[in-house]
């Protein structure tokens, strides 16, 4: 079972589409002129070929909505090849990365990568869910992609916790955002820093370091090709999903992956 996950901004490119699909639409079926007679389109007026397309429209919508909906399937038909073949084209920087921290099993036979932001309640309650998977399955390596798409808080969240992972404690910083329960602002984080450890003036230092920003602009750019437009969203083997899943569901997409590679 898959759950909605929080998106980025989408633009306007539906609308532009739409009004693109009216008129081919109505040009298609402009071809037999009224009372049986064809009328080239070239033989109308401005005004006659604008009054045919508002007929036709307003006569027989539902035929605007089923050309929406087959481009729309077909669009995702087309942007889920192109996210398997970055998939496969990027699968050392997706599951291999030496910048992108890691937990679990990490000589496991199943790796399954995250692509998250502290902020997003999604992440949050699929959080307990992947330390289950991880404790019911020795073998289950998991890669953890910081994707902070929800604001400046979100990002510097994200620096934190890479900066974290210089003090070799990452894992305790990552389940303490989680645990906190509440917005990850600036304050937020570094109190739960405070309160695992960490040095905090490193911390500081370390999250300014140019190897952190571009660990987290990969993992934007990853994304992106993957076909990842919110969180979560996870990768393993050969299967992309979005969204927050059920302890089920994982496991199912885990051992799929195990059989493949077997």
């Amino acid at each position: 079972m898959i759950h909605n996950s929080i998106k980025l901004p989408r633009g306007t490119g539906k609308m532009a589409r739409a009004l693109i699909l009216v008129v081919a639409t109505a040009w298609l079926v402009l071809g037999p002129g009224s009372h049986g007679q064809a009328v080239a389109a070239g033989e109308m007026s401005q005004d006659q070929f604008d009054q045919r397309v508002h007929d036709y429209i307003l006569s027989h919508p539902e035929v605007v909505m089923e050309a929406l909906q087959t481009l729309d399937a077909r669009q995702r038909e087309a942007a889920a090849k192109e996210a398997k073949a970055a998939l496969a084209a990027k699968a050392d920087e997706i599951f291999r990365d030496p910048a992108s921290p890691v937990s679990g099993n990490v000589s496991g036979d199943v790796t399954m990568a995250e692509f998250f932001d502290y902020n997003c309640p999604y992440c949050r309650q699929v959080a307990p869910i992947m330390a289950q998977a991880v404790a019911d399955d020795p073998q289950l390596r998991i890669v953890y992609k910081e994707f902070p798409i929800l604001g400046p808080d979100s990002v510097f969240a994200a620096k934190a916790a890479l900066a974290a992972q210089r003090q070799n404690k990452y894992a305790q910083f990552h389940k303490a955002l989680y645990d906190a329960r509440t917005r990850v602002t600036e304050a937020v984080v570094l109190k739960v820093a405070a309160e695992i450890g960490l040095d905090i003036p490193r911390l500081k230092t370390d999250m300014q370091l140019p190897e952190i920003q571009a660990a987290i602009e990969k993992n934007t750019q990853l994304a992106q090709a993957l076909g990842i437009t919110g969180t979560p969203g996870f990768v393993v083997g050969d299967q992309i999903f979005p969204g927050a899943t059920d302890l089920a569901t994982m496991k199912k997409l885990i051992e799929q992956t195990r059989a493949v590679q077997k």
